[in-house]
């Protein structure tokens, strides 16, 4: 039934949303593009043609949920993301300020990036041996 990942959705205030924009757009180098009026602010980024990351802009009476609040209850980890040239990849985050580890696993053939982004939720880039 289920073919692939559609989109991941983060919901934060105005002023995270946009800092969450920004280091999705200018580190990672997804492309901000057109967002349906859902009569509420917020970002669509795009990889590929595809809106794979939406940022939507959170109620003043809304809880935060996740990383940001300790408190709340959560399974979430990371989301991962194929990536080209770790190389220059690294180079790149290095040059951003963004601290990252790196790991090769032989069982999947991968060479990973894991870091967070400006709200604490976990990046990993997945580049192929």
């Amino acid at each position: 039934m289920i073919t692939g990942l559609h989109h991941i959705n983060l919901r934060a205030p105005a002023e995270l949303l946009a800092t969450l924009r920004d280091f999705y757009r200018d580190v990672l180098g997804l492309e901000q593009g057109e967002r349906p009026n859902f009569g509420s602010p917020g970002y669509w980024l795009y990889a590929g043609g595809h809106p794979i990351v939406h940022l939507s802009t959170q109620r003043a009476d809304e809880p935060l949920r996740g990383p940001v609040d300790p408190a709340a209850p959560t399974t979430y980890d990371h989301t991962a993301f194929h990536g080209t040239d770790p190389v220059a990849t690294a180079a790149h985050l290095r040059a951003r300020g963004v601290a990252f580890h790196e790991s090769r696993s032989p069982v999947t053939g991968q060479h990973q990036f894991f870091f967070q982004d400006p709200a604490g939720n976990g990046v990993e880039i997945n580049f192929p041996f």
